[in-house]
């Protein structure tokens, strides 16, 4: 309870920093986004899976085409891309539906930045386990039967912003090492380890190492 609390101070605290440390580079993306292409600042995904399997919306700046999520399960002229996603682990190097801003935002991870309100909102924190969308989880469990417990153990806590494996490698780890590592995170977090992880992640971002 202790650990709880702790971390949901530091969270509120450290999001209503961060979004005033950032409120210049949120309007600087947001219209560049604008006049890069057509189509909301925000993305239009589906929502994510969070604490104890409820569903909810996360926030995150447009670096794809619009509705590019159902484009890629539904356009034929993608089969052998959708394909390629899911045998990467729900992960693309070279993703056409990525917009010109797009790539530099999702390399430097300015697309998460929204996330912050998500935190406020309670339904994130600034550090836990990858967010995944509900198909990912069912289709890599099934390609990895071994991690279904490891799933139950991440989703017992609080989907983050930046976690254990974005700072170790973060998109270069396949979903069944992904999801051990977000599942050792849950059982030996703390408040030291948490600040640990955030100290770290402003490398990640501005290594972009990883990224995709």
């Amino acid at each position: 309870m202790r650990y709880r609390a702790t971390k949901r101070i530091i969270d509120l605290a450290g999001a209503v920093i961060l979004l005033i440390l950032f409120a210049p580079i949120w309007m600087v993306t947001a219209v560049c986004i604008l006049l890069d292409s057509p189509g909301p600042v925000l993305a239009d995904t589906p929502r994510r899976v969070g604490q104890d399997g409820k569903l909810f919306t996360l926030y995150k700046f447009r670096s794809m085409v619009v509705n590019a999520h159902e484009k890629l399960r539904s356009d034929p002229a993608l089969v052998k891309l959708f394909a390629e996603y899911k045998r990467n682990s729900y992960k693309l190097k070279e993703d056409p539906r990525v917009t010109r801003v797009g790539k530099f935002i999702r390399k430097h991870s300015l697309d998460e930045i929204p996330q912050l309100v998500n935190v406020i909102r309670g339904e994130m924190s600034l550090v836990g386990p990858r967010p995944y969308y509900p198909d990912e989880l069912v289709e890599q469990q099934r390609k990895y039967p071994h991690t279904k417990h490891l799933v139950k153990v991440v989703l017992s806590a609080k989907p983050g912003i930046t976690g254990y494996w974005q700072v170790s490698g973060r998109s270069e780890v396949n979903f069944d090492k992904r999801i051990k590592m977000d599942a050792d995170y849950v059982k030996q977090r703390s408040v030291v380890f948490d600040l640990t992880i955030l100290f770290k992640s402003p490398w990640a971002m501005i290594s972009g190492k990883g990224a995709v």
